[in-house]
């Protein structure tokens, strides 16, 4: 097993902690992670694109002149595609762009982001990150003291202190290990797990 060095808010080492290898130590294949984050990208496309048909147009359905006799094209209404204000024929329409990749494989591509932190020196473990109120600056401090910028922090549960003081920062971002997704994990630089959540992980991807 992995250990790493706990850190407390001031990024001074207190104690150390086991990483399990089944987790923590997994060959990195950037196909698998590709994969799973495409479809997370995919997912979030909101796929609202949308033109109005034939028969969303506004507009009346009376036929525009006879028939025959004119010399010109036959002609519907005034909502017909080849008329300028009429309705689209091959527009967009809203859609889903969703897929899914099979759940072993995206739970394989969170434990090779997770492992990919671990052997670039880009994870670290605090033992608690306790704030007494909402304050930025007081967030940021403690940033600052582990000499990071660009920060996706870990925790058990959730803290409204910690997530509306860090909501201001740029590059930073507190999620729950219920959220933890490859996209977020491979985007920021810096990976900060409460020593809590470091079991939490465990349990979630060793079941």
């Amino acid at each position: 097993m992995a250990v790493v060095d706990v850190l407390n808010s001031k990024g001074e080492k207190v104690s150390q902690v086991e990483l399990s290898d089944e987790i923590f130590s997994v060959p990195v294949k950037p196909g698998v992670l590709h994969e799973v984050v495409t479809m997370q990208l995919a997912s979030r496309r909101s796929g609202s694109a949308s033109v109005k048909r034939r028969g969303d147009v506004a507009g009346s359905t009376k036929k525009l002149f006879r028939q025959k006799g004119t010399g010109r094209a036959r002609r519907g209404n005034i909502k017909s595609p080849l008329l300028r204000g009429g309705g689209v024929v091959f527009g967009p329409s809203p859609k889903s762009y969703a897929y899914k990749v099979p759940k072993k494989v995206r739970r394989m591509a969170l434990k090779m982001a997770l492992s990919s932190k671990l052997q670039e020196n880009e994870l670290t473990v605090v033992d608690q990150l306790e704030l007494d109120r909402i304050k930025t600056k007081a967030f940021a401090e403690v940033i600052r003291a582990l000499n990071k910028s660009n920060v996706l922090l870990v925790t058990d549960a959730a803290d409204e202190k910690l997530v509306l003081s860090s909501r201001n920062l740029p590059n930073v971002k507190v999620i729950k290990v219920e959220g933890l997704n490859v996209y977020d994990i491979l985007k920021y630089r810096d990976i900060i797990l409460l020593e809590p959540a470091v079991k939490a992980i465990e349990g979630r991807l060793s079941a």
